[in-house]
């Protein structure tokens, strides 16, 4: 199954985000939060985006999901292409999609696929 990754300069958002998504793609859904610095302040941290893509790798792939920023700049000093790869998406809705596509055991493009339609999506009309 395709390993998730949220990037995030909150530990508090990557977190509630990954539970978000779990509790709509299901439990087994692999979805890891590298939210914050290693001290627990606002920013980001390589090593914990190195941490969440070995705890998310099945050996399938890694979708990063990066919310703005530096995020942005310290999810691609991770990337591995064709292995994990950053997704350019909405963070909440991006996340979302990518978790239920990758539930239902697509293969990495697909899941990226997924959480690119996210942004898209229309809450109003």
């Amino acid at each position: 199954m395709v390993g998730i990754v949220l990037v995030s300069h909150s530990a508090g958002l990557a977190a509630e985000t990954a539970a978000l998504a779990r509790s709509i793609a299901g439990d087994d859904v692999p979805v890891a939060a590298a939210g914050g610095t290693g001290d627990g302040g606002l920013g980001t941290s390589v090593d914990l985006v190195e941490q969440a893509i070995r705890a998310a790798d099945q050996g399938d792939g890694v979708l990063l999901v990066a919310d703005l920023g530096s995020s942005v700049l310290t999810a691609r000093l991770v990337e591995e292409p064709g292995r994990v790869v950053l997704a350019d998406v909405p963070f909440v809705e991006g996340t979302i999609a990518a978790a239920v596509t990758a539930g239902a055991g697509a293969p990495l493009g697909q899941v990226l696929a997924a959480a690119d339609e996210a942004r898209g999506f229309r809450k109003c009309t």
